[in-house]
């Protein structure tokens, strides 16, 4: 036992030695203290929260009861409306036809050259949705197939006196409805040919005895237009390319077409003929529009009469503008089939928007395209 105890107390020695005989005090290395701060990164301030601008509030669609928001005008109309087609109505622009009666009911009015003849003579074509509202509406006239092209757009039948033999490939299309001639005669003293307009009652007897649907039909493309919230009217003043337009001057050389823009109802008032286009089956009121959108397009004439039809199908990036509330952009339309609703784009490549209320479309030919003055 003692012999072991020994043993181990030797051992014991030996490892301390063997452990301080590998170096002496000169080899003896130092501690490096270090200061925290060198090794250890310093705690990143945390960012203060960005303030959010408070999120806006979806706007909530106003409804009223019995009513609904017009796919043409945006306006609220009837509910017992929303599925009645409206009707496009042929009025003859001739001096001699002067004074239009019923015009101011109309939702949206296209004026075209009508005629290579006789000064490029103008044609009207008013949309009426509220059609049974009428109580005299005219005089009518003639249609041509660039009428034919544009109503399917809307669904709408077409009202008018007859047309030349070149609109009958159009009257076979199954998407085209029409009522021609048979309307009432009022003698107003002028000649036969300025006489004949649609009264109160007469459109919806001859739908039923031509069996024409009164309602919008398969062919029916859908709303047209895209509309502004009233509460957000567009403001042309901030598009980049906007320009002051107080004054429409259209190269309609016959008639003279002219827009002048009221500031107090924010409209565009209709002249021609050097005069106020006033109508005595509304008390007189001025023809108004909230917007304008005028089209650039090429036409051809068929024969020496100076009947013609616009070229509106499958046309692309036509230049145009689209003008309300005293400012105007200049956009590009484009059309591909009688159906298909004519789009009008600014200069981003966006469908435009258009504001609550009555909208004028002129179609001027390219030929005068120069002629037309903004201002």
């Amino acid at each position: 036992m003692k012999k072991k105890t020994l043993l181990l107390f030797l051992s014991a020695v030996l490892a301390c030695t063997a452990l301080t005989g590998c170096g002496g005090k000169d080899d003896e290395v130092a501690p490096v203290v270090t200061d925290i701060s060198d090794t250890q990164d310093e705690p990143e301030e945390e960012p203060e929260p960005e303030e959010q601008e408070p999120e806006e509030e979806p706007e909530v669609e106003e409804t009223r009861d019995g009513m609904y928001r017009s796919e043409l005008t945006n306006e609220w109309i009837d509910e017992s409306l929303q599925n009645q087609r409206p009707v496009a109505i042929m009025v003859d622009n001739e001096k001699t036809a002067l004074l239009h009666y019923g015009l101011t009911q109309a939702d949206i009015v296209y004026e075209m050259m009508n005629s290579t003849a006789n000064g490029e003579i103008t044609r009207f074509m008013a949309l009426v949705k509220d059609w049974g509202q009428i109580k005299q509406f005219g005089s009518i006239r003639s249609v041509r197939p660039t009428n034919f092209m544009i109503a399917p757009e809307y669904n709408a039948v077409v009202i008018h006196d007859g047309g030349p033999f070149y609109i009958e490939p159009y009257l076979k299309n199954p998407w085209v409805d029409h009522l021609s001639g048979g309307f009432a005669r009022i003698n107003n003293g002028k000649s036969r040919e300025f006489t004949e307009y649609v009264t109160t009652g007469e459109i919806e007897k001859r739908l039923k005895a031509a069996n024409i649907s009164p309602e919008y039909n398969e062919y029916y493309p859908g709303p047209h237009w895209q509309f502004a919230s009233e509460s957000k009217p567009v403001d042309l003043a901030e598009a980049s390319d906007s320009m002051d337009c107080t004054l429409v001057d259209l190269p309609f050389g016959h008639n003279g077409s002219q827009l002048d823009y009221d500031a107090a109802s924010n409209t565009y008032l209709y002249s021609e003929y050097g005069m106020k286009h006033t109508d005595p089956a509304n008390g007189s009121k001025q023809l108004a529009f909230t917007n304008i959108l005028i089209a650039n397009a090429t036409h051809k004439q068929y024969d020496s009469n100076g009947y013609m039809q616009f070229n509106i199908l499958e046309q692309n990036n036509r230049s145009g503008y689209y003008i309300t509330g005293g400012k105007a952009i200049p956009v590009t339309w484009s059309k591909g089939h009688d159906m298909d609703p004519m789009r009008f784009y600014d200069a981003d490549g966006n469908l435009i928007t258009l504001n609550t209320g009555k909208t004028y479309i002129a179609m001027v030919s390219d030929s005068r395209w120069k002629e037309l003055v903004l201002k």
